[in-house]
């Protein structure tokens, strides 16, 4: 049996597509929880490689291959005080801020939650969420944009790109946020908020050099009559970032050729998971982070964000993802929990969070909670899911490895905060939105 093949099996076999024997139903709650494990630049809690032990039938094979696999978890319970002010203990799996990991689609969650920042630092009177949003061009490879299929009356707004980005992942929606702001003004805020390491330095899905991606289209914001309200010329980013030696796989096709050597990801944009965890955790709990950490955002922009973040496609109007469940399924973009089941999902729970995947690598970054059974707790998880190596191939192995993965993740550490004991009852009323549909 060659390699590939030897590791491949296994892999499958640990997700459970294949029997396997079963497993300890449940694993203790006295478990050592503040023991770690440190390899090098990797830290592991032991109690988080217990938690995952206990379901040898799932996850045997990821921790042997955690390094091949790239996995990368943080799990982080949520209790409360008297005063239901969450407290925060977080737990790692394999977290290793040098090992590079390509963000994918997570990269649209700060870029969302930065351009409803920017409307307020505008300090306009009449700027907001909801003004209609015309972008030019002015440069190689920029497109224009005049209207907007999918809102109601055809306008394209800051508002509705988020709408876009939360439920479904939109990419066009992320090209035009990031050419609203600029991607100086990107990654100097980020920076400033303490993501130190973080580069979002390119649009999605369409092939630009790292020049066209420097150059940003001009903008203008009008109100409801055409009344101009602000115009931004084409933005130029002349800052100067630290080299990055960042490569990935055996070999990538390129033009159709195969070439077989590592890619280059080192002008692709960058974002650690712990600093996505933390993004997250900023807008859902801005009062339990440090004041530079917080996003500058009036009740109902915290409001709108989460309603979208855990809005079902399914109950959206406009755009109209109702209309087209065989493509916009409940769990579209909620991987931990459910994977890729495509079935109605149950209404007593709500995931707050944003996934990503592109060339074989998967992430979901979440804060799920159950009103019914009063749990919540965050969970982010990382996982390559390329065993090939081969990169732009479109053989990438997300049914067989990613998925299974977290959606078995989700369902263990849910389980486990069935069973937790609290001091304290959280009251979740925060997180009860009334959604569109």
């Amino acid at each position: 049996m060659n390699n590939l093949k030897f590791y491949s099996t296994f892999v499958l076999l640990a997700l459970g597509l294949f029997n396997a024997p079963g497993a300890p139903a449940g694993i203790e709650q006295t478990l050592l929880q503040d023991t770690v494990i440190n390899t090098g630049h990797t830290r592991t809690d032991s109690f988080l490689e217990s938690l995952l032990q206990s379901k040898p039938q799932y996850f045997d094979q990821v921790l042997l291959n955690r390094k091949a696999l790239k996995v990368q978890i943080i799990y982080t319970q949520i209790d409360r005080n008297a005063n239901n002010e969450p407290i925060f203990k977080p737990y790692y799996f394999n977290i290793d801020s040098s090992v590079y990991f390509y963000p994918a689609s997570t990269v649209k969650m700060p870029i969302a939650l930065l351009a409803l920042q920017k409307l307020h630092e505008l300090s306009l009177p009449g700027v907001d969420k909801s003004n209609t949003l015309l972008t030019g061009n002015s440069y190689s490879g920029q497109t224009p944009v005049y209207n907007e299929p999918t809102s109601k009356d055809g306008r394209p707004t800051v508002a509705q790109y988020v709408k876009k980005i939360f439920m479904v992942s939109d990419n066009d929606a992320f090209n035009r946020l990031y050419e609203f702001m600029g991607q100086q003004y990107i990654n100097d805020k980020l920076h400033k908020m303490g993501y130190a390491d973080a580069e979002i330095l390119h649009r999605l899905q369409i092939n630009m050099t790292p020049d066209e991606n420097r150059h940003t289209n001009p903008i203008g914001l009008y109100d409801a009559t055409g009344k101009v309200l602000y115009t931004q010329p084409m933005q130029f980013n002349q800052s100067v970032y630290s080299e990055r030696y960042d490569t990935v796989g055996n070999g990538y096709y390129s033009n159709g050729q195969l070439i077989n050597h590592a890619m280059d990801f080192s002008l692709k944009n960058r974002v650690a998971l712990q600093d996505l965890t933390d993004i997250l955790r900023a807008v859902l709990f801005p009062m339990s982070v440090p004041f530079k950490q917080r996003f500058n955002f009036t009740d109902e922009d915290y409001k709108f964000v989460k309603q979208y973040m855990s809005q079902l496609p399914t109950e959206s109007v406009y755009p109209p993802y109702s209309a087209d469940t065989a493509t916009y399924w409940p769990a579209y973009c909620k991987f931990l929990l459910y994977g890729s089941e495509k079935g109605p999902l149950p209404s007593n729970i709500r995931i707050f969070n944003k996934v990503g995947d592109a060339y074989g690598f998967l992430t979901d970054v979440a804060y799920i909670v159950d009103f019914d059974k009063r749990v919540e707790f965050m969970l982010s998880a990382r996982i390559y899911c390329n065993a090939d190596g081969i990169l732009n191939d479109d053989v990438y192995d997300y049914e067989t490895i990613g998925m299974p993965f977290m959606k078995q993740l989700g369902k263990l550490i849910y389980d486990y905060e069935l069973n937790r004991p609290r001091a304290v009852q959280p009251d979740l009323t925060a997180f009860k939105m009334i959604y569109d549909k």
